[in-house]
């Protein structure tokens, strides 16, 4: 099983709300074939808390136009990782230092990486 379509495209549009918030490090994985609760991951990075937020609601706020409402929202408080949950997709906002610390890559690198639309820039200092 691989991710759906709607998915896919679910993934798209939350990279690219990332990356125009400009965020580091965008990468997404088909994690259909080891969760049953999600089909694919989207992961993204900032520098400050304060970005973290920005990218999170731009992410909210383009699937929100896309009629997907988050059905769980962790993290928020502290701004260091917060977790936005779709139903079909799950987008991890990471601090850096979370990021580095914690290398979600690593734990789903046996996963299929989705490929991002060309116009998504992973915004690197």
């Amino acid at each position: 099983m691989t991710a759906t379509d709607r998915a896919i495209e679910l993934v798209h549009a939350a990279a690219r709300a990332a990356s125009d918030k400009l965020a580091q490090q965008i990468i997404a994985f088909d994690v259909s074939e080891q969760l049953a609760i999600t089909d694919a991951f989207v992961l993204a990075s900032a520098p400050n808390d304060r970005q973290v937020k920005s990218i999170v609601d731009e992410v909210e706020d383009r699937l929100r136009e896309m009629g997907r409402k988050p059905i769980r929202r962790e993290g928020e408080r502290d701004g260091r990782w917060v977790l936005i949950d779709f139903g079909d997709i799950v987008v991890h906002v990471q601090h850096e230092e979370e990021r580095e610390f914690y290398a979600l890559e690593r734990l789903w690198k046996d996963c299929p990486a989705i490929e991002l639309p060309a116009d998504v820039v992973s915004h690197e200092r």
